[in-house]
């Protein structure tokens, strides 16, 4: 049963699956939806992607937003949203762990608003992932304080995707979320597509595919 707690308000709200159940699976990704979404919505990806073997697992957000203000608002603003959405985060990847699917054969993934939350949580615990996908997103707050990212992503496999001219995500914000995690030893892929809208191109999901499918294939 969910329910509301104003300190968590991501506490108890579902987790939809789809693919393979998480005992039988190889990989796992974690979806995070953008603002106004649904966990439902951002599974499509899974549809697209199509890789058997695969555990996909999404969260969905009260109100159907992660934190409040736009991702360019000092952090404190957009608490306890904030918060709340990275402990849902590391909750998820508990669990799959707990299944016996361990950190590098997991993906965090999402665009827009969960596009931020995925590079935030890579960011701020960052450990050996089996990939990070940043689909029109980057790390959170009115500046990017390089103090709060430290640790060691260890080659993780990093893919950021952005238009140059998205209304919601400044480019250089794409850039700086790019070196930081870079900095932190992620294996980086920066991709930026002139005069695309906020939407997920071809060549994105190609590369998310890509990703997972290496996963997938060392298992067998």
């Amino acid at each position: 049963m969910s329910y509301y707690d104003p300190n968590d308000p991501h506490a108890g709200q579902p987790v939809l699956e789809k693919g393979e159940p998480l005992e039988k699976a190889k990989a796992a990704v974690i979806l995070m939806h953008g603002r106004g979404a649904s966990a439902e919505s951002i599974l499509s990806l899974e549809s697209a992607i199509n890789i058997p073997d695969v555990a996909w697992l999404a969260p969905q957000a009260a109100t159907n937003a992660w934190y409040p203000y736009t991702f360019l608002s000092p952090v404190d603003q957009n608490e306890p949203g904030y918060s709340s959405s990275l402990l849902k985060m590391k909750e998820l990847i508990d669990r799959v762990a707990e299944a016996g699917i361990p950190h590098e054969r997991i993906i965090l993934a999402g665009f827009s608003q969960g596009a931020c939350l995925a590079s935030e949580f890579a960011g701020r615990f960052p450990s050996r992932f089996g990939g990070v996908v940043v689909l029109s997103g980057g790390l959170i707050g009115d500046t990017v304080e390089k103090e709060r990212y430290q640790g060691d992503l260890k080659g993780t496999p990093v893919f950021i995707g952005c238009s140059d001219i998205d209304a919601h995500i400044p480019v250089e914000r794409v850039h700086e979320t790019a070196e930081i995690l870079d900095q932190l030893n992620g294996n980086v892929t920066k991709k930026i597509y002139p005069g695309m809208g906020h939407i997920v191109n071809e060549e994105e999901l190609e590369f998310f595919e890509r990703m997972l499918r290496s996963i997938v294939e060392s298992e067998r």
